[in-house]
């Protein structure tokens, strides 16, 4: 037992500082992807080719990529000849709008806080209900890891709860297959008003990898109205962390 109690305050401190001090990010982190319009070639179509989603497209002569669909492996910047695509290590990809997903070599849009009046009822006491609509258990891993003492979500007000009926939103994973298509609904309906939305993932937010597929509804927003979009597969933790942070109104400055 002394042993124990000596290494663990050999350990120190485990709790990371985010948001008083910025992340400590692994290297191999693929974080938000860049578009650079003056390195790439109009007819150029490699990048597209690569892409397992159809994340990337052309429209009008602009690429345009669609972090809602991308699956962050990385295939698009080793099949670009000029550099024009990359994914970066910026962990910032949470929106509030489905069209705010879409990077087009602008500067991309961050999650927006709720209104003011939403904002009163949770931004200091949050309570979610994390539904897995078929998914694969990877965004669940990264989800919950935000309960231990690395991240410590409660510090934040923000807690899982296991009933709907205590819940003030849904966080969904996964790409809303059929067999989970009505649970999800009534757990929705389950949710006093008003209540909130948050989709975690490519597969919760367009179906990812499964998208067009017979047997999944192309994520949750062909079924509920969606209040946050947090993009990844899986996204990091600290992705997470951000997006709700922001919905919050905890990081408007960052």
């Amino acid at each position: 037992m002394n042993r124990l109690i000596l290494e663990r305050w050999r350990q120190k401190h485990r709790t990371v500082a985010y948001p008083a001090q910025p992340p400590a990010l692994p290297d191999r982190l693929r974080g938000a992807p860049e578009l650079n319009p003056d390195k790439c070639r109009a007819d150029c179509t490699q990048c597209v080719a690569a892409c397992p989603t159809g994340a990337i497209t052309r429209v009008n002569g602009v690429l345009q990529l669609d972090m809602g669909r991308c699956l962050f492996c990385g295939d698009c910047q080793a099949a670009c000849p000029t550099g024009a695509i990359r994914l970066t290590h910026d962990h910032r990809m949470a929106v509030r709008r489905r069209e705010d997903l879409v990077v087009t070599g602008r500067e991309r849009p961050l999650a927006v806080a709720l209104d003011a009046k939403i904002k009163s009822l949770f931004g200091r006491s949050l309570k979610l209900r994390q539904v897995s609509a078929g998914g694969c258990n990877a965004c669940e891993a990264d989800t919950n890891v935000l309960t231990t003492v690395v991240f410590d979500l409660s510090r934040f007000g923000i807690r899982f709860v296991a009933s709907p009926r205590h819940a003030d939103g849904l966080l969904i994973t996964g790409p809303v297959t059929e067999n989970m298509a009505l649970a999800l609904q009534k757990t929705y309906d389950a949710l006093a008003e008003p209540r909130l939305v948050i989709a975690v993932g490519a597969c919760a937010i367009s179906g990812g990898p499964f998208a067009g597929h017979a047997e999944v509804r192309n994520g949750a927003i062909a079924l509920l109205p969606v209040d946050l979009f947090i993009p990844g597969c899986p996204p990091h933790p600290i992705t997470i962390l951000d997006g709700l942070l922001r919905l919050l109104g905890r990081l408007e400055d960052i």
